[in-house]
């Protein structure tokens, strides 16, 4: 037989270990699933092997299904915690010990679970005093009268001393004759009404639940408390009125009507430290029953520390502490509330801090599975809160924090949910779930209601004029919600968690609106001269439907710059001194409340929608001025122009180019949209500040100017009022930095196109009238102080040279004047003139049974156009006396008001305008008005989305689609105005 090579062997030994390792990798390891209810009587479920383990033989499943027992009737002979064997007691011995390990035979009866029962108030003795198990064990009597006074324990092995109650009212441990027996207490009667109420109202579903917890315990707590002053019961009973929701009406046996009535009947035990409403050995939980005491206890007394920012003096820890109680009153232990105690959302330990951050709006809400609740608050807990103030010397001081509960009813009202402060009752003690007032059948059943702190708030009030950073006492609200428990699985319930700050804004309010009613006086009388400025210019002295109008229009435009700066100063006041910690070093300012700045938003609101008013109003008005272009060029020589017949041709004019006019009207259809700004840089500069470099961080409501947070840290909601102020004052502070850089070095240094295009009417022979009113326009002298425009390039180049060494005249409208633009105001006599030159081009838009058929429409254009032309230009060269122009200066009240003094009655006025105020016209002449309207529109868009992103896209598309109206609607306009064929614009 051949032998195989060693390398052989390695190879197969190689391939069977990878076969099996890969066989390995590839199985999948699963079991059945079984739970201890799987398993039936004789079976238990093992937590080792997570399955169902048959017991033994003679055995059963004991209660908790993870063991087995002996049957009855069989006693334990093995037991080493693993397993368990068991052997029949003899017929001699058939009942089995307590213990298990033992048979005896019964004095008396048998019971079901196989143990001996002894009569009552007897206890069972199966051993002797060394712990030998007797032959027949003993049913020993407990003597229950003097001096003795016992009766069996719990387990009902030992005799023990009977309750105290007991003895104090029978002198027995019977509770005979016609004393009370309730809750494990023996009562003496009278002392308190036996029909006790022991159903909870639950208001907001309008059920009544029969409680068990109040059917056992009501009674005996105040029963206990009065008559035996009884601490622990005291708080039981206590308990159970915040279980009820303090709620008092005429109804002196529920919870809340017996702990009043002992609260009055014990007046004379006095009350414990030094607070009236805390009476000895109950537990504090009215601040009076009296109307007006809210205020009293909120506004009066500041708390005797002061907060700072920063500095040698520098606090800005809130430590509350809580004595918390279970539902039976006992006292369980101190308790931080920082750890989260009374926050049922789930979170990390630093956020959780966060909110005893004195100065940080903390807001944390979720939605909990009620399962989830059900299992982590089986019964309640009940906290009475404090909060921490340390001395200079060490000691700490507690300061008591009312609570407001919404919930509460007082003769079936719910006073606490009003706005006025003296119908207010104020309260101590409160708990965050309620699991066991609900509860009907039994201690252990599933409860049918629950009640749950949905929202609780922790509010710090500023003492008003404070230098010093002092506050009132904190004020905890509550709201409670009342749930069915359906199918605690599938239903949720939504909590939250608060810490508000908040200041007195009525001073704030007061001098808003005195600065709004004061400038919006000054608003109206400005609209009034805007209006009666207009009224002028359009030769109208009528106050009709059409001047109404135009006074809104003008109104809606001034007020909303009067509501425009009451915002961005109030947003700014905010942002600085709130913000800034060197302002901030004592706090002497405070945020206002999201409620408190509904009244803030409104006016920001009311400021864009009169500013989208005024914008829409100058972009109609741009969008239908008055425009023609005054070409002064004449022919220099004649042409042949053949004779229609074919006859002999007679010499004419030579045309005159029209180009040098259609390439002023395009480019003045290409500055109707320029701006001073670029809204692409705009855009993308003011997002680079907010979202890159984090400036957006200062909108968060807390006093930190921190531009980074670390990752793990609570970032507080936005307060709306920073936002805006942020947002505004960024967005103006790049606009006004590209105007000002426009206006310094751009047009200086690189390019002025509205210089150019004033230079390029003078280049080509070409003047430019608009009238932005029927009276009222500007005037553009473009007139070649050269004679012809039309012309070679040699001559032009030698045209501009002749200008450049000042060897011609000078552009302006005057002799030996450089003032080539104007403010015109004409006379009603040539804008009728004007008009009549245009009629029938407007009577071929009009109605069809106006429009001649015959003629023929471009023919009509071109007429129009020369006798336009020719008019124009004579009435520039002072050809028509009766319709004849002055130039001279505006006064400087007239240039600051923009209303002119003079009528232009019998002469038109030309006003020197070396600012080139034409651009009024354009977009270029409005840019105010526009970064205004492009501020609103981010900060409202901001303010409704919270979005600074979608805030900026949304701008920069509204910015294109009115550049793109503009454009189009403008260049028909152009067309039509000036006779231009719109195919030339481009």
């Amino acid at each position: 037989m051949a032998t195989r090579t060693p390398q052989a062997c390695i190879y197969r030994a190689t391939f069977i270990i990878l076969f099996q390792l890969s066989a390995y990798s590839g199985q999948l390891f699963t079991i059945s699933f079984q739970g201890s209810s799987d398993c039936g009587k004789e079976s238990y479920f093992d937590i080792s092997s997570l399955s169902c383990i048959k017991c033994g033989p003679n055995q059963v499943t004991s209660k908790s299904g993870l063991s087995c027992e002996c049957q009855v009737g069989y006693r334990i002979l093995v037991s080493n915690g693993a397993s368990v064997a068991c052997q029949r007691c003899p017929e001699s011995k058939p009942t089995v010990t307590q213990d298990g390990y033992g048979c005896i035979r019964c004095p008396g009866a048998i019971g079901e679970d196989g143990t001996c029962q002894c009569p009552a108030n007897h206890i069972l003795v199966e051993r002797d005093s060394r712990g030998n198990i007797q032959e027949e064990p003993t049913c020993e009597p407990c003597t229950n009268s003097d001096p003795a006074l016992s009766a069996p324990d719990s387990t009902g092995s030992r005799c023990v001393r009977c309750q105290d109650t007991f003895i104090n009212t029978s002198l027995s441990c019977l509770c005979g004759g016609s004393n009370i027996l309730a809750g494990g207490l023996c009562l003496p009667p009278n002392s308190l009404p036996n029909n006790v109420v022991a159903s909870v109202i639950f208001a907001q579903l309008a059920l009544p639940v029969q409680s068990v917890w109040f059917s056992s315990f009501l009674y005996s707590s105040a029963a206990a408390c009065l008559l035996f002053s009884n601490r622990t019961a005291c708080q039981a009973l206590g308990n159970m009125c915040v279980m009820n929701m303090y709620s008092t009406s005429t109804v002196s046996n529920d919870a809340c009507g017996l702990y009043n009535t002992i609260f009055r009947t014990t007046a004379a035990q006095g009350h414990t430290q030094d607070i009236t409403h805390w009476r000895t050995h109950m537990p504090w939980l009215y601040y009076g029953d009296q109307p007006g005491l809210a205020s009293r206890v909120l506004q009066t007394q500041p708390l005797p520390i002061g907060y700072s920012f920063r500095g040698t003096y520098q606090n800005t820890q809130i430590q509350l502490i809580a004595a918390v109680y279970n539902a039976g009153g006992l006292f369980l232990r101190w308790e931080n509330l920082t750890r989260g105690a009374v926050q049922l959302c789930p979170d990390t330990a630093t956020r959780q801090q966060a909110a005893y951050t004195f100065g940080t709006a903390y807001k944390q809400s979720c939605v909990l599975p009620v399962s989830e609740v059900l299992a982590r608050f089986p019964e309640p807990l009940f906290y009475d809160v404090f909060l921490v103030l340390r001395s200079s010397q060490g000691e700490r001081r507690l300061v008591a924090l009312p609570v407001l509960n919404f919930n509460l009813q007082f003769n079936g009202q719910f006073v606490n949910q009003g706005s006025n402060m003296n119908n207010w009752y104020l309260t101590r003690r409160l708990m965050i779930v309620d699991t066991l007032s609900g509860r009907e059948k039994s201690l252990s059943a599933t409860p049918r209601v629950i009640r749950v702190a949905t929202d609780i708030r922790i509010r710090f009030q500023l003492v008003p004029l404070t230098q010093r950073g002092e506050v009132y006492p904190p004020l905890v609200t509550v709201s409670y919600t009342d749930i069915l428990i359906t199918d605690p699985l599938t239903q949720t319930i939504s909590v939250a968690f608060s810490m508000e700050y908040e200041m007195d804004q009525n001073e704030a309010r007061v001098k808003t609106d005195i600065a709004l009613g004061v400038l919006g006086g000054v608003a109206v009388i400005y609209s009034l001269v805007k209006t009666a400025s207009w009224k002028r210019r359009i030769v109208s002295q009528m106050i009709d439907l059409e001047t109404i109008v135009k006074f809104l229009l003008f109104y809606a435009g001034d007020l909303a710059n009067v509501f425009f700066v009451i915002t961005v100063g109030t947003g700014l006041y905010w942002l600085i001194f709130y913000k800034t910690l060197e302002a901030q070093q004592f706090v002497s300012v405070l945020l206002p409340l999201p409620q408190q700045e509904e009244r803030f938003v409104t006016y920001v609101g009311c400021a864009f929608g009169f500013k989208a008013v005024q914008f829409l109003h100058k972009l109609l008005q741009q969008l239908s001025v008055d425009i023609f272009f005054i070409d002064w060029e004449r022919p220099r020589s004649k042409a042949l122009k053949p004779m229609e017949g074919g006859g002999e041709g007679r010499s004419a004019a030579a045309p005159v180019s029209i180009w040098r006019t259609y390439f002023v009207a395009n480019e003045w259809n290409e500055i109707q949209t320029l701006r001073k700004i670029s809204p692409t840089f705009q855009v993308l500069c003011v997002l680079f500040l907010l979202e890159v470099v984090g400036f957006s961080s200062l909108a968060l409501r807390d006093p930190w100017s921190t531009l980074r947070r670390p990752p793990g840290a609570y970032t507080p909601p936005d307060s709306q009022v920073l936002r805006f102020g942020l947002a505004s004052c960024l967005w103006l502070s790049v606009g006004l930095l590209q105007v000002v850089f426009f206006t310094v070095f751009h047009e200086r240094f690189v390019e002025d196109k509205i210089r150019q295009f004033v230079d390029l009417c003078s280049i080509s022979n070409v003047s430019v009238l608009v009238l932005s009113h029927r009276c009222f326009g500007y005037y553009i002298h473009g007139r070649s102080v050269h004679g012809h425009a039309d012309t070679n390039m040699e001559e032009m180049n030698a045209n501009l040279k002749r200008e450049a060494d000042n060897l011609c005249g000078q552009r302006g409208l005057l002799p030996n004047s450089d003032t080539q633009t104007f403010q015109i105001a004409i006379t009603d006599r040539l804008r009728n003139q004007y008009d009549r030159i245009l009629e029938p081009l407007s009577r071929r838009n009009g109605p069809s049974r106006l429009v001649d058929a015959s003629a023929n429409p471009f023919e009509q254009s071109t007429k129009a156009y020369h006798t336009m032309n020719r008019f124009l230009g004579s009435i520039i060269d002072h050809a028509h006396h009766e319709m004849d122009y002055i130039v001279r200066d505006k006064l400087l009240l007239e240039r600051v008001i923009g209303m002119e003094f003079m009528e232009p009655i019998e002469k038109s006025i030309f006003y020197n305008d070396e600012s080139h105020s034409f651009s009024d016209v354009l977009f270029y002449g409005n840019e105010a008005t526009l970064l205004i309207f492009d501020t609103l529109f981010f900060c409202v868009v901001d303010l409704a989305s919270q979005n600074f992103i979608l805030a900026a896209a949304l701008t920069y598309l509204q910015q294109m689609v009115f550049r793109l109206i503009r454009d189009a609607v403008g260049r028909k306009n152009l067309a039509a105005k000036t006779l231009v064929d719109k195919r030339f614009l481009i």
